[in-house]
């Protein structure tokens, strides 16, 4: 056996894909469980021996399995297995049912380790001795309700998870389903802490410490305590109500609200009833039990009296009042004051339903005290003209308007005023007169009622409590919640995401694209949540347009009287030119200018203008980008902002503007506090304070018990007060995918880094003084080594400087720094964020080895999983490694373009990056080929990566403008700029515009 202190993300899916069987032992609490490979792999390799005592040859025994066979039988195999103490892999169990693929015995396992938890959790725990004779805590006793439960987790074991079978057993046999889920049930009680209390009962060590006590003389003894909690009966109490026949249900009473009148005989009792626990239909009151001669009473045989009476004692405990019938001749009722009535109502009610006892009330006297509250305006009646933002939305939402917080009461349906709820509080009696009729109700709740107080609070406030239905008291319950008036108008609006109520928004006549029908439905979204007021996230997946929908919003606010202003684009710096690049293609004449580098200029700033800066010019020049009143605040890549508390965000927070947008692919990478840190910018005070976003939601989502109601409960409260507010879509939509093209193509432009810029000019400089003058074939020789040069400086100056060739040749260089150096680095470290916290695979080409050798090793550093094929692997490492891509194993595959260009089929990979231009376009178009083939179910992307005022930006200009003439020009790739003279080399190669 063996142990895993803490277990890794990486162990935990490996153990989560692996089949898992209990195997019982005595006492209890020394059983294990076993994970085992149906394949026959070995689990500890799996796991890996870092996580084990010992190696991973250690960490396996040998289990024994029923397998099905080829002819539909069973045989017995031999399998390692990787085998944890119960205490060790209830943990374990737990965790994988969250884990993808998690195997259905695995899956099973942790079901029943939760269910062990919440009984344990409920002090569902006896003490018991094993048929070896040693100490075992069990669980018990179980309500029918937890024995149904039992039952149909039992009914859904599947083969692998009892497939070890019972020993000697001939023929071959399994462990029965329900036996064996008790059994596990039993291991995990015996497992927990133990507490030195218990000794004291024993007067032995027994049950209180962790080595096993062999005690078989206390056998009779745990079975009277274990017939006290666990016997065959249960009971309950039936509440009667004597002496209002003279009253009738409406008696006399005087008024609409009242309490009993004076002199009436009104009294209550409690009966006992006596339930079977092996048959839920048959009950019986307890007299008919003691008297023997009903049907019902005969029926509960000759141990009823005694196992009724260790049961009673267990509900006297948790309620003192029921101790005189443990006395009494025939334990049949109980008669009892106004106050033990108002208890049963209230606190001694919960204390005995968690002894298991329920407590029964007359149906046509009992009402439940209900509440909920109202939000809107204070004068939400007279506020019903109100249509939209044009006129009551902006003293509804402004930050000085307080909204009303109303309680609205009702009693068994029927609403009760302020003046009548008090008076049933002032009454201070369980039966009090309402509307002409008797009702029973605990007067402490009424109580409580009348203290809750109507209250002001902020609009955004009342917002989301009238999106999630509920709001929190302040004593932490939650309550429901209806919105009144505009606040309820505005509500609905916001929850249509499809904007079925508006006038339709179509797209500006100033773009020059056509938008594709889910991209005007998310402009629409944007611009109705933006004339709102409100703020908004738009989380696409990557390929779906956010940049070109944002445009969009951009060129129709100008349009619109009252949101014409300028548009600040905050992003990171390898996108920036990119954005420049959309905003002229799409918005021909818009002007746009980069706040970036020396040029940090606002003078003269046009309405319809766009600013383009990056986070960290943002971070440094916040006070002067403060000074502009902007129309719409745009952060791409916004989980650059996940950390509320950096300095980025805190700058981001201090532009003012009338809308603010936020654009991601991934809202939440690593906990909800991100998702919070997001739409707390775009919409302040939305999700409220961090440290109250955290307990209502957070906490209850990530604390490891999804499946529990109330995370559940606290996710969907979240979804409903997200959902308006953030947009998600990815292309497998049903609404997306038949839109999307199977392949789609961008020029993706970054700039050079200053050490880039310098080296590039200088080389630049240096080959066209070494060419000038020459001709021939020494020309052409210096113009390809020229332009080789450049490329590579366009790629990483890593590369051009040889650094990995002289780290590997001095074994005390330091490793080659990759990151900060390079813009198209920084780009695919973007890129690659975003595509891998979505799921997706991608095809890295590079026409240089050396390239992709610097990059494997950074990607490695960052923790990202690749793997490297280039013209030196040998086949069968090939077939592997295109293996293991298509199996998901490395979702980073680097290429050389001349070894992988073609003859792979790797249609994983839904995204194709070529980090550096072969200028062939029939060589990029093979490579791209090996992802966009038969087989490929999938929109694929290609990004080429361009670096800005350089070679590449002129030739993929030429590839664009005249693809015709182009084709022929540079069908022959590099060869053809050879023939070109000095000064169309020089401008070829002349370095444009360089900012960074």
């Amino acid at each position: 056996m063996t142990s895993l202190a803490v277990v890794t993300p990486a162990q935990l899916s490996a153990l989560a894909g692996c089949a898992a069987v209990f195997l019982p032992s005595d006492p209890p609490r020394a059983g294990r469980v076993a994970f085992w490979r149906p394949d026959g792999k070995s689990v500890g390799e799996v796991v890996g021996a870092d996580g084990a005592r010992g190696g991973a040859g250690e960490a396996t025994e040998r289990l024994e399995v029923a397998l099905p066979d080829e002819d539909g039988g069973v045989s017995l195999c031999e399998v390692p297995a990787l085998v944890l103490t119960v205490a060790e892999a209830v943990p374990v169990l737990t965790r994988a049912r969250a884990v993808r693929g998690t195997h259905p015995a695995a899956a099973f396992w942790g079901a029943a380790a939760v269910l062990a938890l919440q009984l344990a959790a409920r002090g569902r725990l006896l003490p018991g001795v094993s048929p070896a004779g040693y100490d075992a805590w069990r669980m018990g006793p179980l309500d029918p309700a937890d024995v149904e439960r039992l039952r149909d987790l039992a009914a859904a074991m599947p083969p692998y998870a009892h497939a070890a079978p019972l020993p000697d057993s001939e023929p071959l046999a399994l462990p029965e389903p329900e036996g064996q889920v008790r059994a596990f049930l039993d291991a995990v009680a015996d497992g927990l802490p133990r507490s030195p209390g218990a000794a004291l009962v024993t007067g032995t060590p027994a049950f209180a410490v962790p080595a096993p006590q062999h005690i078989p003389e206390q056998r009779v003894w745990a079975t009277e305590v274990a017939a006290g909690h666990d016997a065959g009966v249960r009971i309950s109490l039936r509440v009667e109500v004597h002496g209002m026949e003279g009253e009738g249900i409406g008696g006399q009473g005087g008024g609409d609200v009242g309490t009993m009148p004076s002199g009436a005989r009104i009294g209550f009792a409690a009966v006992l009833q006596v339930h079977s626990l092996t048959d839920p239909t048959l009950v019986a009151d307890a007299a008919e039990v003691w008297a023997g001669t009903s049907p019902a009473g005969q029926a509960f045989g000759a141990r009823a009296r005694r196992d009724t009476l260790l049961t009673l004692r267990r509900a006297a405990a948790a309620w003192a009042p029921l101790t005189p019938l443990l006395s009494a001749a025939v334990p049949g009722a109980l008669d009892l004051a106004d106050e033990e009535i108002a208890e049963l109502l209230g606190p001694a009610g919960r204390a005995l339903a968690a002894a298991g006892v329920q407590v029964h009330w007359p149906k046509e006297l009992t009402r439940t005290l209900t509440s909920r509250a109202v939000v809107g305006p204070p004068d939400a009646g007279g506020a019903d003209g109100w249509d939209g933002p044009e006129s009551g939305l902006p003293s509804l939402l402004s930050a000085d308007a307080l909204l009303s917080f109303s309680w609205r009461f009702a009693v068994g349906g029927q609403e009760v005023d302020r003046r009548e709820l008090d008076r049933l509080a002032e009454a201070g009696r369980p039966l009090v007169r309402l509307h002409d009729q008797w009702v029973l109700i605990d007067p402490e709740a009424l109580r409580a009622a009348r203290d809750r107080q109507d209250r002001k609070i902020t609009p955004l406030d009342a917002l989301g409590a009238a999106l999630t239905g509920t709001a929190e008291d302040a004593d932490g319950s939650r309550v429901d919640v209806e919105a009144s008036g505009p606040l309820a108008r505005l509500r609905d609006r916001l929850a249509d995401t499809e904007g079925g109520d508006a006038v339709p928004v179509r797209q500006p006549a100033a773009l020059a694209a056509t938008l594709r029908d889910y991209q005007v439905r998310g402009l629409g979204w944007l611009h109705r949540m933006t004339s709102l007021g409100l703020g908004a996230c738009l989380a696409d997946d990557m390929g779906l347009g956010k940049t070109i929908t944002l445009i969009s919003l951009h060129l129709h606010r100008q349009t619109c009287p009252g949101s014409a202003g300028p548009t600040l684009v905050v992003c990171p710096t390898s996108l920036m030119g990119n954005w420049q690049r959309e905003i002229e293609k799409f918005a021909p004449g818009t002007p746009v200018r980069r706040f970036h580098a020396g040029r940090r200029s606002l003078t003269e700033l046009a309405d319809g203008e766009f600013v383009l800066t990056t986070y960290g010019t943002m971070r440094l020049d916040a006070g002067k980008l403060a000074e502009v009143g902007w129309g719409l605040v745009v952060a791409d890549e916004a989980q650059h902002i996940k950390n509320p508390f950096s300095a980025t965000a805190r700058a981001l927070r201090a532009l003012p503007a009338e809308a603010r947008v936020a654009l991601t692919g991934t809202p939440v990478e690593n906990n909800l506090s991100e998702l919070w840190a997001i739409l707390d910018w775009t919409t302040p005070g939305l999700l409220g304070p961090l440290g109250r976003f955290r307990t209502r939601y957070a906490q209850a989502i990530e604390g490891g018990a999804a499946a529990s109601p109330e995370a559940g409960a606290a996710a969907e409260r979240l979804a409903r007060l997200v959902r308006p507010f953030l947009l998600r879509r990815r292309k497998s939509d049903p609404g997306i995918a038949p839109e999307l093209p199977p392949k789609t193509e961008t020029d993706r432009a970054v700039a050079l880094t200053k050490e880039q810029a310098g080296l590039y000019e200088a080389v630049v400089r240096e080959g066209l003084d070494e060419i000038a003058g020459t001709d021939g074939f020494a020309r052409r020789g210096l113009v390809v080594k020229l332009l080789t040069s450049l490329k590579q400086i366009c790629n990483h100056p890593a590369q051009y400087l040889k650094e990995n060739d002289r780290a590997a040749g001095d074994r005390a260089a330091e490793a080659v720094r990759v990151a900060g150096r390079s813009g198209k680095v920084e780009l695919l470290d973007e890129l690659l964020d975003t595509l891998l916290a979505e799921g997706a695979s991608v095809l890295v080409f590079t026409q240089y080895v050396q390239m992709a050798r610097l990059l494997e090793g950074h990607l490695a550093a960052r923790g990202v999983p690749t793997q490297f094929l280039h013209g030196g692997t040998p086949v069968a490492r090939r077939e592997e490694m295109v293996r293991r891509f298509q199996d998901g194993a490395a979702p980073v595959f680097l290429l050389s373009l001349k070894a992988a260009g073609t003859g792979l089929n790797l249609t994983r990979a839904s995204h194709v990056v070529h980090f550096d231009r072969w200028w062939n376009p029939a060589v990029e178009a093979q490579a791209t080929d090996r992802a966009y083939r038969i087989g490929q179910t999938r929109p694929v992307q290609v990004h080429r990566f361009i670096t800005e005022g350089t070679i590449e930006d002129r030739i993929a200009e030429m590839l664009s403008r005249k693809q015709q003439l182009a084709d022929a020009v540079l069908g022959s790739g590099e060869a053809a700029l050879t023939e070109l003279n000095d000064a169309e080399l020089a401008d070829l190669v002349a370095l444009r515009g360089s900012e960074r």
